[in-house]
C-alpha cells in the first residue's frame, strides 16, 4: 500500500448530528405531496441520495417534474426547519485538525446536495477545515454507488490505496469499497457496529476516534 494522503469524509451522521432531521424532512415533504411514509423506513435510507430515496418512497422519479419539485421542497424544509438546530458531534472539528496535522488532505464526499452540504459545514463551523468538497452534483449516482468517492479521489489527487473514507452507514462502506477505498465507520449516525462490520475499523463517534487516533488506521496508514 502507498502512504496515506487523504481522508474522504461523509458529513451527515459522521461529523454532523443530522440524520434524524434529514429523515423528518423527507417525511414532511412526502406528506405535503400526498404520500404517507413511515419515519423509521426513511431513517434507514438516510445516507443515500435523493436519486434513490425519492423513487423508493414514492415511486416518483427525481427527473420528473413532480420529483424535481419534491427534491427542491425537501431541501427547503430541511434548511428552514431543521438545519438551524443542528450541531457537530463532540470534537469533530478537533478530529479534522488532527487529520490536517498529520498532513492529510481532507475532502468532503457526501450524497447531500451542494446547498445542504454548504449549510451543514457552515452550521457546524467545519467549512474552513476542509481542503476540497464534493456533493451530489459531482456524481451521476449517489451512495452506495461509488461515483462520489471516485470524484473525491480525483479532487484529492490520489489513488484509492492512498485514501481512507470516514462514514457512518453501510452505504458509505459499500461506496468506498466499490471505489477500492478502505472505510472507517462511526456508530453515532445510528447504525450498529455489527451493521458496519465491513469497515476496517469502527468507532463510537469523532471523539472516540480522536482519543484512539494513534492506534487507528489513519495513524497506521
Amino acid at each position: 500500500m502507498s502512504g496515506l494522503k487523504a481522508v474522504l469524509l461523509d458529513v451527515d451522521g459522521t461529523l454532523m448530528d443530522s440524520n434524524d432531521e434529514h429523515a423528518r424532512a423527507w417525511v414532511d415533504v412526502c406528506q405535503e405531496f400526498g404520500f404517507s411514509v413511515d419515519y423509521e423506513r426513511v431513517r434507514r435510507m438516510i445516507g443515500m441520495g435523493g436519486d434513490k430515496v425519492l423513487p423508493e418512497l414514492t415511486g416518483v422519479d427525481e427527473e420528473d417534474e413532480k420529483g424535481k419539485q419534491m427534491k427542491e421542497r425537501r431541501g427547503e424544509i430541511f434548511r428552514e426547519r431543521y438545519l438551524p438546530t443542528l450541531k457537530p458531534f463532540p470534537r469533530a472539528a478537533e478530529l479534522l485538525r488532527r487529520f490536517s496535522d498529520a498532513g492529510l488532505t481532507l475532502v468532503v464526499a457526501t450524497s447531500a446536495s451542494k446547498t445542504d452540504m454548504q449549510g451543514l459545514l457552515k452550521q457546524g463551523g467545519l467549512e474552513s477545515l476542509m481542503d476540497e468538497k464534493t456533493s451530489s452534483s459531482d456524481a451521476e449516482a449517489s451512495k452506495p454507488d461509488p461515483d462520489i468517492v471516485e470524484a473525491a479521489l480525483k479532487r484529492a489527487g490520489c489513488a484509492p490505496d492512498e485514501a481512507l473514507m470516514l462514514g457512518d452507514t453501510p452505504y458509505d462502506i459499500q461506496a468506498a469499497n466499490r471505489a477500492g477505498v478502505r472505510c472507517v465507520a462511526v456508530t453515532c449516525g445510528g447504525w450498529s457496529a455489527e451493521e458496519l462490520g465491513d469497515a476496517v475499523a469502527v468507532y463510537r463517534d469523532p471523539a472516540d476516534l480522536l482519543a484512539r487516533f494513534h492506534e487507528s488506521p489513519f495513524a497506521a496508514g
